[in-house]
């Protein structure tokens, strides 16, 4: 097949699931793969070095071609901003997709932002082909639980653009049942909606062992560590968290919450932390993801945390897969399915989200373990990741789907 990857990230941009390796390994399955995306500016809203923003320019990054067309760059906490980022990439793929792409047999799209549908039917309308909706973020749920929305009346005009979306794809993909109920309640057809869970960057935790000179870089030493890496924002609802480091404290002083990455609400988090006196937090800038795997690594215990609502009940972060394959215990503080799947592996212990004695009680539990006995909560998570969760079991799975799609369309 003739596989186009329309997405708005894409490398050298850092956490993008379906991105390189993705389209590496299609083309290394027999497929011919093109990537239509945006110029690299992600997290930071600043294009990286080697990129300018022109309307469009090719490269070829080990063997795929990819074409990058014009983006207003921004991902800081402006919605308004982050809005232009996504309608620009939105509209110049539009534009000038259709002449700059060959004409694929099938169009995997990457739907982070909600926006990334209107380029897809273009090119469907265009090249009269298909198009298969990969669903990351439930919108305008996501928008409206990170309080980016801001527009009155937005909520309705973007539910109706999402439903447009839906009957236009030939498949729809989600990340998990929570996110397929609730696309089929909003009148997505059942039998095109598929479920493939998330997996992670393997290459982070091939061959990554416990070393002190990591421990001894990141203050780590000494301590039981519970670590959180990723976002911090309004979504993570971290307070909780740093509640339930103040209630260690005095009872458990070698227990140490360590907070890995960056985020909106990082400084106030510490403000937090400073307000608590929980000296046993400590807040570690993000580290480059070739050494992620390393940071996990010397951690204890991998905690994840997220605001307890609707969306994060039916949700699965990131996180999780990540956490699972690095093969240490898990403190899971939410509700749903993602707490489901480290119940299902025998991962880790489950608590409450937003609810700092629930926390603080799970890490005791944790604590009071043996090493033996924590080494196999880590075991049981890094077995259940490589039968279900896999880079090699979703792949599979989504060239059925692409395959499926493309042979039923017309």
């Amino acid at each position: 097949m003739r596989i186009l990857l329309l997405t708005q990230l894409f490398q050298p941009e850092p956490n993008h699931l379906k991105g390189l390796t993705f389209a590496k390994e299609l083309a290394k399955r027999g497929h011919e793969v093109e990537v239509l995306t945006g110029f690299p500016n992600y997290p930071g809203g600043v294009v990286y070095p080697g990129y300018k923003v022109r309307f469009r320019t090719r490269e070829t990054m080990e063997g795929i071609s990819v074409t990058r067309v014009a983006l207003y760059p921004s991902h800081d906490e402006s919605g308004f901003r982050r809005f232009l980022c996504y309608a620009s990439f939105a509209a110049s793929a539009s534009l000038l997709g259709p002449f700059l792409v060959k004409r694929p047999d099938v169009i995997h799209v990457y739907q982070g932002p909600a926006t990334l549908a209107f380029p897809a039917i273009v090119l469907r309308l265009w090249h009269r082909t298909p198009f298969v909706l990969d669903v990351q973020d439930l919108w305008p749920d996501s928008v409206v639980s990170s309080d980016m929305l801001k527009f009155p009346g937005g909520v309705p005009l973007l539910e109706r653009w999402c439903r447009l979306s839906y009957r236009f794809a030939s498949r729809v993909v989600v990340l998990s049942e929570g996110y397929k109920a609730v696309l089929e309640e909003r009148g997505c057809e059942g039998g095109k909606v598929d479920v493939v869970r998330n997996w992670c960057d393997e290459s982070q935790f091939r061959r990554v062992v416990r070393d002190p000179a990591v421990e001894e870089r990141l203050s780590l030493a000494g301590h039981f560590n519970v670590l959180f890496a990723g976002t911090m924002g309004k979504v993570q609802a971290l307070d909780a968290v740093i509640h339930a480091a103040a209630l260690l404290k005095g009872t458990h002083p070698d227990v140490q919450f360590v907070f890995v990455g960056g985020g909106v609400d990082v400084d106030r988090l510490k403000g937090l932390a400073a307000e608590k006196k929980a000296s046993n937090v400590r807040f570690v800038p993000r580290q480059p993801a070739s050494e992620i795997g390393g940071v996990l690594a010397v951690a204890d215990a991998l905690l994840i945390h997220l605001k307890d609502d609707g969306l994060g009940r039916i949700g699965i972060p990131q996180k999780t897969q990540a956490y699972l394959a690095a093969g240490k215990p898990i403190v899971m503080a939410m509700r749903g399915e993602a707490s489901d799947l480290v119940h299902r592996a025998g991962a880790g212990i489950l608590c409450q989200p937003e609810n700092p004695e629930s926390i603080a009680e799970a890490v005791r539990r944790l604590r009071a373990m043996s090493l033996q006995e924590r080494a196999f909560l880590g075991e049981n998570g890094r077995r259940f990741y490589e039968e279900e969760l896999s880079f090699r079991v979703g792949v599979i799975r989504m060239e059925t789907i692409l395959r499926n799609a493309s042979e039923a369309f017309g």
